[in-house]
């Protein structure tokens, strides 16, 4: 199978007004008001803008890392504590609307949003057999950004079949988070009653993606009985599989694998440097994610963010084979291979996210922190089941079997005990199942603030505060001051 082209690079201002296109080998999209009489005259031509949206997902490194980084499952680390300031101050729960790092996940998501709203703005120009499957991609990729939009942010600005260009923010407002919920659950059914199961490029949304992303749409507003009927499809179409070796899942051979349902596919080819890590054809997350200078076998070296706390390791049960595959340790490992030395960076707790650091060997061009191939499982069948497991147990009319038979596919895997306990006892049960399943995936953030247990697990949380993050200031400035900005900030 092809993997679906990635080779268009953004070079992205600051704000979501200031957005401009450039070119490279892939494609040139006219940006703005240009005249587009001579593009969207072919299915070529939609196509190309259509892999320009897709592009914008590589960009989700730091949605990643930064969903772990705010949570309890890891420490900023880096080099000392003023190493990446945007990361610290997010790890300590004391950042401000001129965090640089939020002002990128602003600011590349919008920048997601615009460009399928390029390919939606012009979908009567020109007819071609299959467009409406082109059309449910754009759709999705739109829900997507949106969503990673209200999960961080809450009220944002919404432009549906339109981009939003320099002037808007004249008179732009932002939009209350119930009705961008209610357009992303719009886009994302839509997009279930066109994509097909399979696609022949790897990487394009498909029916279960669009399924599984519009359950979990549902489940992070409390509508569980929504949540379970669609997770419940996904699972019983039987398209999806758990993988038997979970030890394969985050190597190269594991990517795009019968579990995966979405993933953000990567390559190793030199896309951009540090300026313009957005432009990374590669998950610069594995670049930081990484031992700082490492020498031994297996990995390689990086920056040493993103370090898991004794509490996440201490979280997995005893047997629990997840643990050697999440959990890198060093000091255990030092001692297992012969020759491995280290740095210790700041906040070193002797842990790495081994699911997402450096292999050796699995790249052959460029900067090893920007050219890694390591593709982001943004949505396993795991998550699904457990999401599933979630959403029977806490609806109305509560299956708590059905949600301990996935709930226990996964803990079989993991050669745990099943788990036969049922109400509250059971959702607890589930809450930590998640937890070190998906530690290292940048899930953990979102589920507790969702689940209301952010404030008591998060050390600095404050309370109807802290579960969103502040507007970046400049974008509130170039709004000429209108936008409130979210409160406590």
């Amino acid at each position: 199978m092809r993997h679906i082209a990635m080779k268009y690079s953004g070079i992205l201002l600051v704000s979501i007004f200031l957005i401009i296109s450039c070119t490279d080998d892939f494609v040139d999209v006219p940006s703005f008001d240009e005249d587009t009489e001579n593009f969207f005259n072919s299915e070529e031509d939609y196509q190309s803008a259509l892999v320009a949206a897709y592009d914008l997902l590589q960009s989700t490194y730091l949605n990643v890392m930064l969903g772990e980084i705010a949570s309890d499952n890891t420490l900023a680390g880096g080099e000392s504590a003023t190493d990446v300031p945007g990361i610290q101050e997010v790890d300590d729960m004391i950042h401000t609307p001129i965090n640089a790092q939020l002002r990128d996940i602003w600011s590349w998501m919008f920048a997601g949003v615009n460009r399928a709203n390029y390919v939606l703005e012009f979908k009567d120009k020109t007819d071609f057999s299959g467009k409406e499957v082109v059309l449910a991609e754009a759709t999705f990729l739109r829900a997507y950004y949106y969503f990673e939009l209200v999960k961080w942010f809450g009220d944002v600005p919404l432009a549906v079949d339109k981009r939003l260009l320099f002037g808007d923010q004249d008179v732009i407002e932002r939009t209350p988070k119930a009705e961008v919920y209610a357009q992303i659950e719009q886009d994302l059914q839509f997009a279930v009653s066109v994509l097909p199961v399979t696609q022949t490029d790897t990487g394009r949304a498909t029916k279960g993606a669009a399924q599984a992303l519009l359950g979990k749409v549902y489940l992070y507003q409390d509508k569980f009985a929504e949540a379970a009927t669609v997770l419940d499809e996904v699972i019983t179409s039987n398209t999806y599989q758990l993988v038997e070796d979970y030890n394969t899942i985050f190597e190269t051979e594991g990517e795009n694998n019968v579990e995966s349902v979405f993933e953000v596919q990567y390559t190793d080819e030199e896309g951009a440097g540090f300026g313009c890590l957005q432009c990374s054809e590669g998950n610069v997350a594995v670049g930081f994610n990484g031992i700082r200078n490492y020498t031994g076998p297996m990995f390689d070296s990086g920056f040493s963010f993103n370090v898991p706390t004794q509490e996440v390791v201490d979280a997995f049960e005893d047997g629990d084979i997840r643990k050697d595959v999440a959990i890198l340790d060093i000091e255990a490992w030092a001692t297992q291979n012969a020759g491995v030395t280290y740095g210790t960076g700041y906040e070193h707790t002797g842990y790495f996210n081994r699911k997402y650091i450096a292999r050796q060997g699995d790249r052959n061009t460029g900067d090893a922190n920007l050219t890694n191939p390591n593709n982001y499982r943004a949505i396993r069948f795991a998550d699904v089941l457990l999401m599933a497991a979630e959403a029977n147990n806490r609806k109305a009319s509560a299956d708590d079997m059905k949600a301990q038979m996935y709930l226990n596919r996964v803990r079989s895997r993991a050669t745990l005990a099943a788990v036969s306990a049922t109400g509250s006892n059971l959702t607890q049960a589930i809450y930590n199942e998640r937890r070190v399943e998906l530690v290292g995936e940048g899930h953990r953030f979102f589920d507790l603030v969702r689940t209301g247990r952010a404030a008591q697990e998060i050390e600095g949380f404050s309370a109807n505060k802290n579960e969103i993050f502040p507007i970046p200031s400049i974008e509130i400035e170039l709004a000429g001051n209108r936008w409130a900005q979210n409160p406590g900030y």
